[in-house]
């Protein structure tokens, strides 16, 4: 009985260590991409280590979330370079929002809305804005969660959605991109359009 008791209680002690080790992953990181070099860009509490359209932008239940009727430029206050940048999103019906890298959007949008069915093909989900059309149909519905991972490494740019692969090109191949092919470094960034998108899970990890 005694040894019975002594296995329980190291069974105790490993679990309560494993939890203690969770606990201490950054908001938005796991323990194997802390371990991997991702950093946490969202505390999940306030916009620290943000700088731009603060008022546009309010830290709610753990997400960072563009305001309805506000929005903006929201950027980190720390310059990137070559990195894989992480995140989750959320919008409504006819959200539009926009990653900021190296100083050019990449499209954020409910590409399902009536309103945006005459666009561009430049101007959908995932595209870098108005010069790399991505893939269509990678995004789930309004109101549902989507994960995006945007790698880049000197001029080779990937987007994918949701597991797929929506665009990998090298933008200094692209007309238009040439000054920002020249941009070593930049802060990423959200642009927001007075609409409401919710963001969380922000992490990055330089190459």
């Amino acid at each position: 009985m005694r040894w019975m008791a002594i296995v329980a209680m190291a069974c105790v002690l490993a679990a309560t260590a494993w939890a203690g080790e969770e606990a201490k992953a950054p908001a938005g990181l796991s323990p194997e991409e802390a371990k991997e070099g991702f950093v946490s860009l969202f505390d999940g509490k306030t916009l620290e280590g943000w700088k731009g359209a603060v008022t546009g932008y309010a830290a709610e239940d753990g997400m960072l979330v563009c305001q309805e009727k506000g929005g903006g430029n929201l950027t980190t206050a720390k310059e990137l370079g070559d990195m894989i940048f992480r995140f989750e999103f959320k919008f409504g019906p006819g959200g539009n929002n926009g990653v900021s890298i190296r100083g050019h959007e990449i499209q954020i949008l409910d590409d399902y809305a009536d309103k945006h069915k005459s666009l561009k093909p430049c101007q959908y989900h995932g595209s870098i804005y108005c010069k790399v059309p991505a893939k269509r149909g990678a995004t789930k519905p309004p109101g549902e969660w989507n994960t995006e991972e945007i790698q880049v490494k000197g001029t080779q740019w990937r987007v994918t959605v949701n597991g797929q692969v929506i665009v990998d090109c090298d933008i200094s191949t692209v007309a238009g991109l040439e000054a920002v092919a020249k941009r070593a470094k930049a802060p990423i960034g959200f642009m927001g359009h007075g609409c409401r998108v919710e963001f969380r899970n922000l992490r990055v990890k330089e190459l």
